[in-house]
């Protein structure tokens, strides 16, 4: 069997609930392989981030080559970039490794502080959107990238759309900033649309929801599955990770990603 080789390339959470720790953690519990190329170092716990130390472009770029040259990947994630430069180069090892990418647009941590500059914003749209297998922007990350305003499902479609446009082969429109009860997330792709829906979990328990889900997608790719099988099952993971959340921190506490390695 395929072993779903993910390189996620990414920055560090030292809180261990988003970044790279939550993105090596679902991988490993949906039973692939995780390597890393880190973008950044971050100071945060669940009550923020205090603080953002990028690596150097190059020294990104070679921990990426580093493991395709070697272990390989059958798929790559893309969370934190900060920069143009770095998006420059993670275009660059797109390119090189010719695996399909899951792009998740990370722009604003759960607490509010900025992780992508204002001027890379022009740069993932260039240069990663045609590049995505996948896209999975929150809404705040769509209108961001294409200037609509995104407050309803139907605004998740249009926006979809545009994004397609764009170049994105499939688009994973996450619903949950939009008001309601439920949540609704759309997979969108050229040939229709596939609804993931459910009630709204109150709870603080969220961060790295983003990155949990994307990486999820991502390793259900590099283990062969189709593209909307891969997402279901992210999106049940997900759910039940949040139903599980430890209740760590005073912030926006982590989501429970060890949670299958204990049903077996």
């Amino acid at each position: 069997m395929n072993k779903g080789r993910v390189l996620i390339i990414a920055g560090s959470d030292s809180g261990g609930g988003a970044g790279v720790q939550a993105d090596i953690k679902t991988v490993t519990a949906l039973g692939g392989y995780a390597a890393t190329a880190i973008t950044a170092i971050t100071v945060q716990n669940t009550l923020g981030v205090t603080g953002v130390h990028p690596i150097p472009v190059d020294v990104i770029e070679a921990q990426a080559r580093a493991v395709l040259d070697d272990i390989g990947a059958d798929a790559i994630k893309t969370g934190m970039l900060g920069d143009v430069a770095t998006v420059e180069g993670v275009a660059r090892v797109l390119d090189y490794a010719r695996v399909p990418a899951v792009i998740d647009p990370v722009m604003v941590a759960k607490g509010g502080a900025a992780l992508l500059a204002a001027e890379a914003v022009e740069a993932v749209r260039t240069l990663l959107i045609p590049r995505a297998a996948m896209l999975t922007p929150n809404a705040p990350e769509a209108a961001a990238l294409t200037g609509l305003t995104v407050a309803t499902t139907d605004d998740l479609r249009r926006t979809a759309e545009a994004l397609l446009g764009l170049g994105a082969k499939a688009v994973l429109m996450k619903g949950g900033h939009i008001a309601g009860d439920r949540v609704v997330d759309l997979l969108i792709t050229p040939d229709g649309e596939t609804v993931f829906e459910g009630e709204r979990i109150d709870t603080r328990h969220t961060h790295g929801t983003g990155c949990t889900l994307a990486s999820a997608c991502a390793v259900g790719l590099a283990q062969g599955m189709t593209l909307s099988a891969a997402v279901a099952r992210a999106w049940d993971y997900v759910h039940e990770a949040m139903l599980r959340a430890p209740g760590f921190g005073a912030g926006h506490g982590p989501l429970d990603h060890g949670w299958p390695l204990r049903q077996r």
